[in-house]
């Protein structure tokens, strides 16, 4: 039995079905954003009586949860609406996952919320729509697609470092606005490097350690470097936002590792006599004694060079010279124990 706020019934009953507002709520669109796809593309109520607000039945909200999966995928709003009315001649189509959607790559975007993306993914666009939302179910689902297609370094540099960008130039223009749809992307973007990154064999050759430098909390470029190394089998020790510098030597001190990586967001916080105190620390027995290589990640590297520290200018990069590192140290191991 429907209730005045029901759309259990595909009919709309006089005074029933859902308002504009509650389907928006429901949906996680604005009002404004389903009034437009009813004025320009004829996506709206089955029934409207003029002088009366829109009723929404369950058949009619089944339309828009259409049109909001294809929108998420980065796909305009006028395909979208071709889309969606073509499949209400063909009602098999309809039963399919609302997903369900053929990835293509496209131009440049706004993301229909003016999120100046520029040329990118069609992947960007569908993120990016999910993010302005707060849809957190469509949002795990497209970053882990991308993963899932593109692998950890091309999802981060091609799709999701893109989007939070210009998340950020959103909310750097637009005042206080939007700072909680950054906080919000960037939550799940870090949910979705864990948890996509898979079980890869272990490599020999030593561990790397990750950080920030003391006073950095940007940690989402170091999430990423971990996630990219795990899924080349290299070991990881992740440490996260901040790590106080005795805290840094104790841990390289404890461990030994190959490779340490340290991130700095700007000049201020990136201290050269630390990275250079820790490429400096050796371990191992005398005559094989060995040191750290320091990576220095992030901008506030740039104009600070310490000699003999590498500077990679991106993941990829990073990723790379971690892995001839740690190739090194097993060739040497392998040296070691044959002299033995």
């Amino acid at each position: 039995m429907d209730t005045p706020g029901g759309v259990s019934d595909d009919r709309v009953p006089m005074g029933g079905g859902l308002t504009t507002g509650e389907v928006a709520r429901r949906l996680g669109v604005a009002p404004t954003t389903i009034r437009t796809w009813d004025r320009r593309y004829g996506i709206g109520p089955a029934t409207h009586v003029d002088g009366s607000h829109r009723r929404w039945a369950a058949s009619d909200v089944r339309l828009l949860e259409r049109m909001c999966a294809l929108t998420a995928t980065g796909m305009p709003p006028a395909e979208a609406a071709l889309q969606v009315s073509t499949e209400l001649r063909s009602p098999d189509v309809m039963k399919r996952d609302p997903g369900e959607v053929p990835p293509r790559v496209g131009a440049r975007s706004r993301a229909g919320s003016g999120l100046r993306l520029g040329t990118v993914r069609q992947e960007c666009k569908g993120v990016a729509r999910a993010a302005l939302r707060l849809d957190a179910a469509a949002l795990d689902h497209l970053l882990e697609a991308a993963i899932a297609k593109y692998g950890i370094v091309s999802a981060w540099v091609e799709v999701m470092m893109p989007t939070l960008q210009a998340v950020g130039r959103k909310w750097e223009s637009s005042g206080e606005r939007y700072i909680e749809v950054e906080h919000f992307l960037s939550w799940h973007v870090s949910g979705a490097l864990r948890r996509c990154t898979p079980i890869a064999e272990v490599r020999p050759g030593g561990l790397t350690l990750i950080a920030c430098v003391p006073e950095d909390g940007h940690t989402l470029p170091l999430e990423a470097l971990a996630a990219a190394l795990s899924e080349r089998g290299l070991q990881v020790r992740m440490f996260g936002p901040a790590l106080p510098a005795p805290s840094l030597i104790a841990a390289v001190r404890r461990t030994g590792p190959a490779a340490v990586a340290l991130w700095a967001q700007s000049r201020t916080t990136a201290s050269p006599p630390l990275a250079r105190r820790v490429s400096e620390m050796e371990w191992g027995v005398r005559g094989a004694r060995r040191r750290p290589t320091v990576l220095t990640l992030g901008p506030g590297w740039m104009g600070q060079k310490v000699p003999g520290l590498l500077h990679p200018p991106g993941l990829a990069e990073a990723v790379a010279a971690t892995e001839a590192i740690v190739r090194r140290q097993a060739v040497a191991e392998r040296t070691d124990r044959g002299l033995r």
